[in-house]
């Protein structure tokens, strides 16, 4: 007689738990998806799983110094334009004049 449904999965909870396998979830915005989705097809990846399994473990063979670039995250610089640095000036010495005419 088969299995039922319970039991299967009990089956297999067990063989995950004897291997030490855990789930990692994550959740992720758009662009991570399509960048995941675009690295599987490069590769002919079919399982997400296996793609994240693949890139973790090819990220730590290339050791903490190699591996630390694709762990900076990027920073965006500000500019202030002259227009906007001029608009701040005056409505800062707006205040300033305000709360002199406060005291």
């Amino acid at each position: 007689m088969a299995a039922d449904q319970k039991e299967r999965s009990a089956k297999t909870a067990s063989r995950r738990k004897a291997r030490g396998e855990e789930e990692l979830r994550m959740h992720a915005m758009a662009g991570t998806r399509q960048a995941l989705a675009e690295l599987m097809d490069w590769h002919g990846i079919e399982e997400q799983g296996e793609a994240m399994t693949l890139a973790l473990h090819h990220l730590h063979a290339l050791g903490p110094k190699d591996s630390a670039p694709f762990f900076a995250p990027p920073r965006h610089e500000i500019t202030i334009t002259e227009n906007v640095s001029r608009k701040l000036e005056l409505a800062f010495a707006r205040e300033a004049l305000r709360l002199n005419t406060d005291e």
